[in-house]
């Protein structure tokens, strides 16, 4: 819902992320009263942040990792004492700002947050704001409409705060056209590629060199700890393929919810649109119209040309081709205007009106109607089966999961009698290794712990049976043990000698670069086998950032000019700069140029935004306790 105050300031959204979550849900008194009780994490003038209120930041991060990353998010990577002191530090910068705001005793006019509320979409119903939906959408997040409002005040005043630091800076023509020749420049370059492994058969590697290297680096041949494992997987999937629902049970469930197997009356459209963006200019909005009502008198004269007009005009990409066609679709899944137009259409053949949308100008053909019906029982049957085992079998996997722990911890020499007693197949794992990421359902790091504890790998117990989450719940069982070793020097020798041998040929072929390159700088003639030129700038996505680092810092003033690089592991490169296209500002309204004034305006409100954040550090004491969290206590 407070997604909707700061909607129309892009700078200041920015900052906003910092703070605004935080507000939202415990409001300004959070930050200023502190958590309740706990250790102190932190001291801002005088106002402590509690190790509570740092593990729920932790928490909030690591499900918003979740969400973003999916299967690839790992929770370790909370646990490293840089993210851990990044998130205190974002608590610190958020108690800054609500200080500052109390201090400088911000408000909020009642009109302000009345004109507020009144455009959240959350609260409106069809366009307008609606107090019977507010009320009820406060009561779903459990909050009452003092608190919500008193919170939004804060959120409001906070926002002029941030405001004010991000939207005070003015970014200079002459400054932003510097900056437009730099970004925009492209220059055309060849280049010479010194090989290193031409090199290596000249290498010649002293004595004892590759037993040195081998006695010098023995973690680099340590292998890990590894072990296989076998266990069992009880999960409620399992629970639910054993399950038997009756025939009279689905019945009876069809009987008592038909609203549940109503399906809404759908409808098939096809429709012809002339684009014209809510927010264009009035003369093309103006042109599109006259397109549109131009389209529509001629299907008045002979509706029979719908589908040919429709390919031949529709600005609709997803649907011209197709005559127009949008397929079957029921009420919601259109915008307003469009499905109100759509569903007041009475026969199939029916042609609209001209209907206005937020993306243009729409004529629609109506094509057909499917009738609104409960679907029957036959058709659902299916469904309401997978529904109720789903339902009971959470119900009885909950509890089951405690007698399936016992059954592991009490028999704990064997998984078979766990196996046998829940009907589950005992499984067994490759070669698992320690420290390392592992397929699932070894990619959880406290099975993981578990196997490789003294007593499981010493005594081959069962490990307890832990939780996976999403309705599994595994216990496993060391078979084999390898314990971490040191690769012997024979059997690593070639590998080191390629490694010393690539070195010393890479340091050849950076000397023979370089000096080549001396050669050019001077301009001297140097025999090589130049590429054909290719053009590059700075955004150039299909080349490494250190080349074009490399190519940008040379010269210009004098053509060619030359540059050169050290390839790791691979041997030095030499660029010539043949020819330096300069961009010009088409005119001053050049999308290029607003788009970039925007990137640097943003910039700079970010460094003013630091630098801000800096004297507020400066004007309130900020202590913080880093060992406080230098380990998670909970989460």
């Amino acid at each position: 819902m407070f997604d909707a105050v700061r909607n129309n300031k892009k700078i200041v959204q920015g900052f906003l992320l910092l703070i605004t979550l935080p507000f939202a849900f415990w409001g300004v008194d959070s930050y200023v009263k502190g958590g309740s009780g706990g250790d102190e994490v932190a001291s801002i003038g005088g106002s402590p942040i509690f190790q509570a209120e740092f593990q729920e930041a932790l928490r909030e991060q690591q499900d918003r990792l979740r969400n973003m990353m999916g299967e690839n998010f790992n929770p370790a990577m909370l646990d490293t004492p840089e993210t851990r002191q990044a998130v205190l530090e974002n608590l610190v910068n958020q108690r800054l700002l609500a200080l500052e705001s109390g201090q400088l005793r911000l408000t909020v006019s009642d009109t302000q947050l009345r004109d507020t509320i009144a455009g959240i979409a959350a609260f409106q119903d069809n366009g307008q704001f609606s107090k019977q939906r507010y009320e009820a959408v406060l009561q779903s997040q459990g909050m009452t409409q003092p608190v919500f409002e008193g919170r939004l005040r804060r959120d409001l005043a906070l926002q002029q705060l941030v405001g004010a630091v991000a939207e005070g800076n003015v970014v200079s023509r002459a400054a932003l056209e510097r900056v437009f020749a730099v970004q925009f420049e492209q220059r055309q370059v060849s280049q010479v590629a010194l090989d290193a492994r031409t090199l290596a058969a000249s290498v010649k590697l002293a004595d004892g060199a590759v037993r040195k290297y081998y006695d010098d680096n023995r973690s680099r041949f340590e292998l890990p700890a590894q072990l296989k494992a076998e266990y069992v997987l009880f999960t409620q999937e399992a629970v639910a393929s054993q399950l038997v629902v009756s025939e009279g049970d689905l019945r009876k469930e069809y009987d008592a919810h038909p609203e549940r197997y109503r399906q809404e009356e759908e409808r098939r459209a096809s429709h012809i649109l002339i684009q014209a963006p809510k927010d264009g200019d009035e003369a093309s909005r103006k042109t599109a119209r006259e397109k549109a009502v131009a389209l529509l008198a001629q299907l008045k004269a002979k509706p029979t040309d719908f589908t040919r007009l429709a390919r031949e005009s529709s600005q609709d990409p997803g649907s011209a081709e197709k005559g127009g066609d949008l397929g079957f679709f029921p009420r919601g899944a259109m915008v307003k205007p469009f499905e109100d137009a759509a569903f007041a259409l009475a026969h199939p053949g029916d042609i609209s009106d001209l209907v206005e949308s937020d993306f243009g100008y729409h004529i629609i053909r109506l094509e057909a109607v499917k009738a609104a019906k409960v679907r029957a029982f036959e058709d659902v049957k299916a469904e309401i089966k997978e529904e109720l085992k789903r339902t009971e079998s959470g119900r009885k996997f909950a509890e089951l999961v405690e007698g399936f722990s016992n059954t592991v911890y009490e028999q704990a020499d064997s998984l078979k009698p766990a196996a046998e007693k829940y009907k589950l197949e005992v499984l067994s794992s490759d070669w698992l290794a320690k420290g390392q990421k592992a397929a699932s359902p070894f990619d959880n790091d406290k099975v993981l712990t578990a196997l490789f504890a003294d007593d499981a790998v010493k005594n081959k117990r069962n490990t307890d049976a832990i939780d996976l989450g999403q309705g599994r719940v595994i216990a496993a069982r060391v078979l084999e043990h390898k314990p971490a070793s040191v690769r012997p020097f024979e059997e690593v020798k070639a590998d080191i000698e390629r490694l010393l041998t690539t070195e010393e040929a890479v340091k050849l072929a950076e000397k023979d670069g370089s000096d080549k390159l001396a050669k050019l700088l001077k301009g001297e003639s140097v025999e090589l086998a130049w590429t054909t030129p290719q053009t590059v700038s700075r955004a150039d996505q299909g080349v490494p950032p250190d080349v074009l680092a490399a190519v940008f810092r040379a010269r210009a003033d004098k053509l060619p000019s030359y540059a050169g690089l050290t390839v790791p592991g691979r041997g030095y490169a030499l660029f010539r700069i043949e020819k330096v296209m300069r961009p010009e500002i088409t005119s001053k309204d050049d999308p290029r140029l607003k788009a970039l004034g925007e990137q640097y305006a943003r910039l700079q409100a970010e460094q003013d935004f630091a630098a801000y954040i800096a004297s507020l550090r400066k004007r309130h004491e900020v202590k913080l306790s880093l060992p406080a969290i230098s380990e998670q206590k909970d989460r």
